[in-house]
């Protein structure tokens, strides 16, 4: 069914070609090419139900014989993850006993591992009890009605309206969709306003389950790069008015994963160009709150003069600041987008749980008290894992972020898949750079280690991470030779 139905799906052989390690580099070689594609179909860097490049063709793009690609087809068959039907060719598919990477790592680890893959805190158990204990009687209030609300909780939203004006933007409810969070208001957004193939500006790097959200919808992603200095908006404006993208997806405060929060100046350049190039500027403000050494930035919007914000959707999350276990997030856009978004969105759920958004309207109102405890826990945990990763991988750089959740450590070689796969035996688990990369064969050299965890945790996973270097890892193939990127 799924083969029929991706029928027109193929991918390159040239495309493929540059996801792959030189066959040349390991013995034997089809082997060696087998898991690597293995691996790209867990990771979903290679969709499911596409069909591979015939042999031929493969066998061309990577200097090798059609007797190895042969073999390394059967070798995917053999595993499950490929497919092949008489005249339809091979087709990419999931192991049944395998899960891809993308939900394994929001799974919790192992019992002795500790988990770096996930930058996202706790909440503290009393904070909930609280929380419920609190809500109860609206939720036995809420009992006699339906329960569907498409907009979301009209107190919740009138809160989240509130907490926009409040920080220099004027809002209204009307203006606020809660969704189940960040993620779920990205996905409406990207199914009402995108359509396959159409452009969508993002940064190298960025978050990677918004990329993966944009791969799934078929959509052409057009990069800018967010060094550790912060953002070229000559390049980004550049790319706006020669591109000019159906939306824009930007992470401006404390970005993820490098940390840096965009000056106000520059703001108001991106929204100038983005306002000329008639592209919808999706804002991920869902680490805003989190600012450690500097004041808490403005709404992106708010940095718009003479109509130039009108076109600006910004998402927010419960998950960064308080707990992602109550998936409850919001978007604020003109309310006429927010009224569309909301018929796109009965389609998949109809409505939000009402426990969940009484929940976060209880945490909401605890902000003054629960928000400050955040951030100096959070401080804490930084400066444990600044000190750990001086002492024992002083070889390592990163700068310290003002704000957010993680450091952007350059490892000085490109060893980050390796690492990542080898660490796990130390009971650490965490994600090489390449995941939060758009485009193929980047960010090898670089780790995002979050500071979520408890200080001897960070410590010890540090110390874990320097004991697998002190083993010895060979470069990963991935980051020594050129890739062509489509």
């Amino acid at each position: 069914m799924a083969e029929r139905e991706t029928r027109d799906r193929t991918l390159g052989s040239r495309q493929l070609a540059a996801l792959l390690p030189d066959p040349a580099g390991a013995r034997p070689a089809y082997r060696h090419l087998a898991r690597a594609i293995g691996a790209l179909i867990l990771d979903g860097r290679i969709a499911l139900h596409v069909r591979l490049p015939a042999e031929r063709e493969l066998a061309t793009a990577l200097h090798t014989s059609r007797a190895t690609i042969t073999a390394v087809y059967d070798l995917l068959r053999e595993g499950g993850y490929a497919r092949s039907r008489q005249g339809a060719g091979t087709w990419t598919a999931l192991p049944e006993d395998r899960a891809p990477h993308g939900v394994t790592r929001h799974l919790r680890p192992h019992d002795s591992a500790i988990d770096l893959a996930r930058a996202a805190p706790a909440l503290p158990e009393q904070v909930l009890v609280d929380a419920l204990a609190e809500v109860t009687p609206r939720l036995a209030e809420h009992t006699h009605t339906p329960g569907y609300h498409p907009y979301g909780l009209p107190e919740l939203r009138a809160a989240v309206a509130e907490r926009f004006t409040r920080r220099g933007l004027a809002t209204v409810p009307d203006q606020i969709l809660v969704t189940s969070g960040a993620q779920h208001a990205l996905t409406l957004v990207l199914g009402l306003l995108c359509g396959p193939g159409d452009r969508v500006l993002v940064e190298n790097p960025s978050y990677p389950n918004a990329l993966e959200a944009m791969r799934r919808a078929r959509l052409r992603t057009v990069s800018v790069p967010v060094t550790d200095s912060g953002w070229d908006v000559e390049i980004m404006e550049s790319t706006l008015r020669q591109a000019v993208p159906r939306i824009a997806y930007l992470i401006p405060d404390f970005h993820n994963p490098t940390g840096c929060l965009m000056p106000a100046a520059e703001r108001a350049r991106v929204l100038r160009a983005a306002h000329r190039s008639g592209t919808w500027l999706v804002v991920d403000e869902t680490l805003a709150d989190l600012a450690l050494d500097v004041p808490a930035p403005a709404p992106f919007a708010s940095c718009a003069a003479n109509g130039a914000g009108g076109e600006v959707i910004t998402v927010g999350s419960m998950s960064k600041t308080y707990w992602g276990g109550l998936r409850i997030g919001w978007l604020r856009a003109p309310s006429r987008l927010v009224t569309e978004l909301a018929g796109q969105r009965v389609a998949t759920d109809m409505g939000g749980s009402v426990l969940d958004q009484l929940l976060a309207l209880a945490l909401l109102g605890r902000a003054g008290e629960l928000l400050p405890r955040r951030l100096e826990e959070l401080r804490e945990r930084r400066a444990a894992l600044a000190a750990a990763l001086t002492e024992h991988l002083p070889q390592w750089t990163w700068r310290l972020p003002s704000g957010g959740l993680s450091f952007w450590v350059d490892l000085g070689a490109p060893v980050a898949s390796a690492l990542a796969e080898r660490v796990l035996d130390y009971g650490v688990r965490i994600e090489g750079g390449g995941c939060f990369a758009p485009d193929p064969g980047l960010f090898e050299r670089r780790l995002r280690i979050p500071y979520t965890t408890a200080p001897d945790a960070l410590r010890e996973a540090v110390h874990r991470m320097s004991a697998t270097l002190t083993d010895g890892l060979t470069p990963s193939p991935a980051g020594r030779r050129p890739h062509w990127i489509a």
